[in-house]
Formats: C-alpha cells, sequence, structure tokens
C-alpha cells in the first residue's frame, strides 16, 4: 500500500557462486500508478524511462553499491569496520568509447550476421580505431556491466536463433542497468530501440541488451541495421 514499486533481481550471477566469482543484486523503482488497496500489475509494468531510482550491489572483492535517482550516477564502497557505505565514486561518466567487448561467444554459432560481422570487427587490428579490442566475459551481468560502466566499452547479449529475445529480463536486469547506463552518459538499445522505450507486457519479459559507451554502441547499432 506504499508510493512506490520495486523489481529486483536479488542474487544475479548466481551460478558463479561456487566459483568465488563476483555476484550482485539489481533493483529498479518506479511510482506508484493505482490510487488504493494493493499494487496491481499496471504499477509493475512501465516502461524503464518512468523509472525513479535503479542501482545495484556488487559483492566481490570489495561490496559496493552504485545507484541514480535521475541525477547522475553515484558509487559507495562498503567500509566493513564502521558498517556503512562511503561515497568512493561520485559522478560516474562512462567513457565515450572503450577497449572491451564483453559476450559469451559461445554462442557465435546462433548469432545473426550483423552481431558476428561486429564482433569480427572489434577483433581486426586499426590503430586508428584502437581494434582489435579485449575480450572480458565474467557471466555475471551485474560484474560485466559494472566493469564496463568504469572502463567503457561494449556487453551484448543478442538474441540468436535459440532464443530471439535473448536470455535477460526486461524489468528487473535490462531496464535498470539501461536507466544507470544513460545516466553515467552511455546508450542501451535492444538491437532496434531505446531499452528505456520498450512497452513491457509481462513480467518475466526478456529482451536483448547492447549497453556502453556511447560510440561504441553506435557502431554496433550500424551493424546491427545491415543485418
Amino acid at each position: 500500500k506504499g508510493k512506490y514499486v520495486l523489481l529486483y533481481d536479488p542474487l544475479d550471477g548466481s551460478g558463479n557462486i561456487d566459483a568465488n566469482v563476483s555476484i550482485g543484486t539489481i533493483f529498479s523503482i518506479y511510482r506508484r500508478i493505482s490510487k488504493n488497496g494493493h499494487g496491481t500489475m499496471e504499477d509493475v509494468l512501465q516502461p524503464g524511462y518512468k523509472q525513479i531510482a535503479a542501482g545495484y550491489v556488487v559483492f566481490g572483492s570489495s561490496t559496493m553499491l552504485v545507484y541514480t535517482s535521475g541525477d547522475g550516477v553515484h558509487g559507495f564502497t562498503l567500509d566493513p569496520s564502521i558498517g556503512e557505505f562511503l561515497l568512493s565514486h561520485e559522478n560516474i561518466k562512462m567513457p565515450k568509447r572503450g577497449k572491451i567487448y564483453s559476450v559469451n561467444e559461445g554462442n557465435y554459432k546462433w548469432w545473426g550476421t550483423g552481431v558476428k560481422k561486429y564482433i569480427k570487427y572489434l577483433q581486426e587490428e586499426d590503430q586508428l580505431s584502437s581494434r582489435p579490442y579485449s575480450g572480458r566475459y565474467i557471466g555475471s551481468l551485474v560484474a560485466d556491466f559494472h566493469r564496463t560502466l568504469l572502463y567503457g566499452g561494449i556487453y551484448l547479449y543478442p538474441g540468436d536463433s535459440r532464443n530471439q529475445n535473448g536470455k535477460l529480463r526486461l524489468m528487473y536486469e535490462n531496464n535498470p542497468l539501461a536507466y544507470i547506463c544513460e545516466q553515467a552518459g552511455g546508450r542501451a538499445i535492444d538491437g532496434e530501440k531505446r531499452i528505456l522505450d520498450v512497452i513491457p507486457t509481462e513480467l518475466h519479459q526478456r529482451t536483448p541488451l547492447f549497453i556502453g559507451s556511447v560510440e561504441d554502441i553506435n557502431d554496433c547499432e550500424r551493424f546491427l541495421k545491415e543485418q
């Protein structure tokens, strides 16, 4: 009966726990639409551009909270000695271009032509465009995105011939990270349009995700339009 709606992925990257790899929690907050009684599905199924706050916590070599309330992105690192999160990364800005791409290349066989050509483009040598890029893939979305946020580059989980919409969930993975990304100066698309403009139709809806530095997303988008 509160004023807000919370959507969250409580343990992103849970398959990596036994390997002691970084995992995290992702959350998204909206204003409630309905006026009375308990919340409704209408309150939940709002497009990402209506978020009023979003963030994530990374559990890695340190525990870090990154969040935005629509006025920039800020990071807080847990100080275990006092049990408090301290501001460690103020007004985070994503580089306009990076040198790292992050994708599960084990799915290469099932990708569309545009994605395949784009990855090959990143692997080609060209000093003028700082290629080849380095490949980094943790397999924990929140950890891969956190690196992309700080260092720039691109993270992608495209749809393929087996899973047309990919595997990432729009409401509690893609939307909150897209909101953070845009607030830090980056871009996030589903291959055709802005992630935050996707109109949700179901709670566990999946969409492809291409997220990262503006110039890298622009390059990727050009390849996707050609396929």
